[in-house]
């Protein structure tokens, strides 16, 4: 039996979709929960409704790119594992770089032809505890730092240090990403290979062309709405980029 094939096994469908279904109940405990005491509030349950529909709309075309992560993936770690993470705590750009930088530290390319029982159970523990201190730090730090955003407001309308930070570590990411490709060309004695560089330098180029054009709809066009799509949108694009390019 092919290691693929003990990853895609019935009882890891059956452990995966049974935790994915725990979390689905929760769910809806807190949906129906939020539904009564709007409800108890006054609110009105025409504008509860509308909430509900574009909530459920707009979760949709997001979905489409966690699912393309769980197929990506899937081909690789079975369908499972890639499944459970991606429904219940994980993000897209996080499980594939976490994936394959464990694959490629145990001196393997995340591919199903050298997959093995032992680097499957490196690289779903390496996924595993790199995100779990999210949960961990936000459960000791985040009652404390709540109370203190309630208890103080800046009133300036300027963004606060969580929102720097998080602008930060995005440009940080994806400073890495574009660097390594440029570092490529630089240890490459300046040699640049269209699939080695400048394939991924021309996603990231259409997937922020992408992105930028559907911000300045946001903001300059009072098309918020598009906020709910931006990311998914530009990631879409960016892949349909990669296949008509390359």
């Amino acid at each position: 039996m092919s290691v693929l094939s003990q990853l895609n096994r019935p009882e890891l469908y059956l452990i995966c979709g049974g935790i994915i279904l725990f979390i689905a109940i929760v769910c809806v405990v807190f949906i129906v929960r939020a539904w009564r005491m709007g409800k108890r509030l006054g609110m009105d349950v025409t504008k509860m409704k509308r909430a509900v529909t574009a909530s459920a709309t707009f979760s949709v075309l997001p979905s489409v790119g966690i699912l393309l992560g769980v197929l990506a993936l899937s081909g690789s770690l079975g369908t499972p594992w890639p499944w459970l993470r991606l429904s219940v705590i994980g993000a897209l750009h996080y499980e594939t770089q976490v994936a394959d930088a464990a694959a490629e530290q145990i001196g393997i390319k995340l591919s199903a032809d050298q997959m093995t029982v032992q680097a499957f159970s490196t690289i779903a523990l390496l996924m595993s505890v790199c995100i779990m201190w999210g949960m961990i730090l936000a459960a000791i730090f985040n009652p404390r730092y709540t109370k203190k955003l309630q208890g103080k407001g800046n009133g300036s309308g300027k963004p606060g240090f969580g929102d720097r930070a998080m602008v930060a570590m995005f440009i940080g990411m994806v400073s890495a990403y574009i660097g390594s490709y440029i570092g490529g060309f630089v240890s490459g004695g300046g040699r640049f290979t269209f699939a080695g560089s400048w394939l991924p330098l021309a996603v990231a180029v259409v997937s922020a062309a992408v992105m930028a054009l559907l911000s300045w709809l946001s903001e300059k066009k009072n098309m918020k709405w598009l906020d709910n799509f931006s990311i998914a949108v530009s990631m879409l694009c960016g892949m349909a980029a990669a296949v008509l390019i390359g």
